[in-house]
């Protein structure tokens, strides 16, 4: 199995899907191609070796072979017209806008091209916030109470302290904890710069929370379970170097009941509606009950430091992809009324 793996994007993410893909060269043990969408979404065929930050921030990339979106795949002008380019399955690594919200997930479903990643609808679930908190409810698990205000307004019935998130971002971009009425409105602002609408959810001092990644091959795979080490959140620069990192973690802490109540949480989760993509879930508890926080359908690096044998598991996943359903179009309404008509 040769993979494409596709990343950058027009996002707010955009670099820090440029270091998780350069985190894959040797995390991702098989044979792969690299395909880089720039500000622009013209694709570019990088090879792996030239696979260095530098080269997108200099807009070096441009000398590269660029690439067409048709039907079946990428293509390559070439002197006798143009060639595929030469992979077998898509990897979906553009975080944020286009990766996460359904656009790449809708173009490779029109185009027939194989990839792992969230389809249309489950990205739609998972990129917004709010849709999250509804979709979780609809499952029975649990969310913190929330609140979302829309550009322009600047009051919030949430008690203090609470957390202000824009709605559709993730990486913790434009996330502040506001504790007074005189944060309050710089705190708005900043999010407001990322996204027309904000969530705001309370903040719990000392909240434990553990992070589950997972897919669905002949059988679930599971993570490791991760505690992640904070002060008060994951900021910025946190999750940034957590996008390049490689070295497996320590497992949590936990009793097998708990490991097993979240792993029973993400299958919930997971459902038939993630069915192709590798996804990690975030998780509070709070007096021995489990909430979700977070469903991030495009872990950075996939969350391969989570994973035992990484490329493994995406192998398993590249022969477990949903099936797409076969739409016959044979004009059989039409013909029998051109029939019906004499004609």
């Amino acid at each position: 199995m040769k993979y494409a793996i596709v990343f950058g994007g027009v996002s707010y993410e955009h670099e820090i899907s440029i270091v998780s893909a350069i985190a894959l060269k040797e995390i991702l043990q098989r044979e792969k191609i690299y395909i880089f969408c720039d500000a622009k979404r013209a694709f570019y065929l990088i090879p792996e070796a030239d696979m260095k930050s530098k080269l997108f921030s200099s807009g070096d990339y441009k000398r590269y072979p660029q690439l067409t979106l048709k039907n079946g795949g990428f293509y390559q002008k070439s002197l006798l017209g143009e060639k595929k380019a030469d992979y077998d399955m898509v990897l979906n690594l553009v975080h944020g806008g286009d990766g996460e919200d359904g656009k790449l997930a809708a173009l490779f479903g029109f185009f027939e091209i194989p990839f792992i990643g969230p389809r249309v609808e489950a990205s739609v679930l998972s990129f917004n916030k709010l849709y999250t908190k509804w979709y979780a409810k609809e499952l029975g698990i649990d969310v913190l109470e929330y609140e979302v205000l829309q550009q322009g307004e600047y009051t919030a019935k949430t008690p203090y302290p609470f957390i202000v998130k824009p709605l559709r971002l993730g990486s913790s971009i434009g996330v502040s904890i506001v504790k007074s009425d005189e944060e309050l409105e710089y705190a708005l602002d900043v999010a407001y710069e990322f996204d027309d609408a904000v969530l705001i959810e309370s903040f719990i001092e000392g909240v434990k929370e553990y992070n589950l990644a997972g897919c669905k091959g002949e059988n679930f795979i599971f993570s490791i379970v991760e505690e992640p080490q904070k002060e008060q959140f994951l900021d910025f620069d946190k999750k940034y170097l957590d996008f390049s990192r490689t070295a497996a973690l320590q497992e949590a802490d936990i009793d097998e009941k708990l490991r097993e109540s979240l792993q029973e949480a993400f299958k919930r989760v997971y459902n038939r509606l993630f069915e192709g993509a590798l996804i990690r879930c975030d998780f509070f508890l709070i007096d021995g009950k489990i909430y979700l926080n977070e469903i991030n359908p495009i872990p950075g690096s996939y969350a391969n430091y989570l994973f035992k044998d990484f490329s493994a598991v995406i192998e398993e996943l590249s022969y477990h992809l949903p099936k797409v359903r076969q739409i016959p179009v044979e004009y059989n309404y039409i013909h029998s009324i051109q029939k019906a008509k004499g004609k």
